[in-house]
């Protein structure tokens, strides 16, 4: 069997195909190295993971970032994901013009449940591949964090997973840490 030659959509198409109703608005997919990629369904766990995160991040760094969540950041050519939370780079008119690239993107994080081979593999590679500089993964399974720095070409040169009772800060505000249980505290109190 020979492998298939395969036409990549741009995001231009990808866009073209919301506006004309070929997708619908609310159907969950994202644009993924010229692909359509479905997203995975949200457990209860993702949600409380997403709105514990976002909380936390909003009360430490308040106004010296703009907060987007589930929205579409534009990367290159060939991808247009949707981070679950992605830390911006305040824009007086909120992006309303343009979607965020990576020069606008402090911090991506993507809380996995069921999707972390993706989040880790493709999602990290495209990040990486964009020069995002900063990118995590809350495993909520492992309840853990899966941290990447140092952008390539060829993925993150820096991989690290760092347990339930580590800290972290910020590439661009060293200053401002965060404890992995404050991210994924709900999922120990039932």
């Amino acid at each position: 069997m020979t492998l298939l030659d395969i036409r990549l959509l741009t995001v231009q198409e990808y866009d073209l195909m919301t506006e004309i109703g070929i997708l619908d608005e609310d159907e969950r997919v994202e644009l993924l190295a010229g692909q359509i990629v479905k997203i995975a369904a949200k457990s209860i766990a993702h949600g409380a993971t997403i709105k514990c995160t976002v909380e936390l991040l909003q009360n430490r760094l308040g106004s010296l970032v703009l907060m987007s969540i589930q929205d579409p950041v534009r990367l290159n050519d060939y991808s247009e994901p949707e981070p679950d939370i992605a830390l911006l780079v305040r824009d007086p008119r909120y992006y309303a013009a343009r979607l965020p690239t990576a020069a606008d993107i402090y911090l991506i994080v993507e809380v996995a449940d069921s999707s972390l081979k993706t989040d880790c593999g493709i999602k990290a590679t495209i990040y990486a591949q964009s020069g995002i500089a900063d990118y995590w993964v809350l495993d909520v399974n492992n309840q853990q964090l899966h941290l990447f720095r140092e952008p390539s070409q060829d993925g993150y040169l820096s991989r690290v997973i760092l347990g339930y009772d580590a800290s972290i800060s910020p590439l661009q505000f060293p200053d401002i840490s965060f404890c992995v249980s404050e991210m994924l505290w709900q999922l120990n109190d039932d």
